[in-house]
């Protein structure tokens, strides 16, 4: 007997940090728990009631989540026995997969394969079990739901691991009680652009390129763009050099604003 009950969950290949900050713009309330090497994002409310259907809504999101970012974000939904997923990684284009009651495939023929080459899966074992959930006779009388299962539990080879409770197919009610007790769980909302630039600090701080931004070797940099752009314009002006004397103000601007980043950060 099909499944009804309607949910989702966004997974986003990130750390908490980076995941907050992007989820923050949804301006939805949402549970953040981290998932391995993933984070896992469940919404507190039920979008799907104002209007449209669970595959919109997840897929929307997935999408608003990705652009921008260079991490993956998917898009899991399940309704009236029906689920699949979007993929959304960047300005890429976002791909998606759908079974029906049945689980009978529905959606884009080279879904699986993008996800395998997005995810940087096997491009023969893992291919071949993705593309499997395909096929209706590899289960027969599974369910959308239980292709969500056999994804999930292929994603553990990338690092996924769910908190306990937080199963495709599951209710939107016991998906939530279930990410409210998840370990290092959180509550995402929006709170205004002030804190929501502050949390895109706060990820791109957190990133590789954190310490070039705040800090000693960011403070180190920020000097010695001022010490090269300053003689550079002097002699630029001399020379009457419009090139070098865009590069000199260049550098100049770029050491201040560097400077000042840092200083109005350690105020916050």
């Amino acid at each position: 007997m099909s499944r009804t009950p309607t949910g989702g969950m966004l997974l986003c290949r990130t750390g908490p940090v980076a995941a907050r900050s992007a989820a923050q713009l949804l301006r939805v309330r949402l549970l953040l728990a981290p998932a391995g090497a993933w984070t896992v994002l469940v919404p507190e409310d039920k979008p799907w009631r104002e209007g449209g259907n669970a595959a919109e809504v997840f897929t929307g999101w997935a999408a608003a989540l990705a652009a921008g970012t260079d991490w993956p974000v998917l898009g899991l939904w399940w309704e009236g026995g029906r689920a699949g997923f979007a993929l959304a990684r960047g300005f890429r284009r976002t791909v998606a997969q759908e079974w029906d009651a049945a689980g009978r495939a529905a959606g884009e023929p080279d879904a699986m394969r993008t996800l395998a080459a997005r995810l940087g899966l096997d491009p023969v074992l893992d291919l071949e079990e993705l593309e499997r959930l395909t096929r209706p006779d590899a289960a027969p009388g599974a369910d959308g739901a239980d292709r969500l299962h056999g994804l999930t539990a292929l994603l553990t080879r990338t690092g996924l691991t769910l908190p306990p409770g937080l199963t495709p197919g599951e209710p939107a009610d016991r998906l939530r009680s279930a990410a409210r007790v998840a370990p290092d769980v959180e509550t995402v909302q929006w709170s205004g652009w002030r804190d929501a630039v502050r949390a895109e600090c706060d990820a791109v701080e957190a990133g590789p390129m954190g310490p070039w931004v705040r800090g000693p070797k960011a403070r180190l940099l920020g000097a010695a763009q001022i010490a090269a752009g300053a003689p550079l314009l002097v002699w630029a002006a001399r020379r009457r050099s419009p090139a070098w004397a865009a590069a000199g103000a260049l550098l100049l601007v770029q050491g201040a604003l560097s400077l000042a980043y840092d200083r109005a950060r350690a105020r916050d």
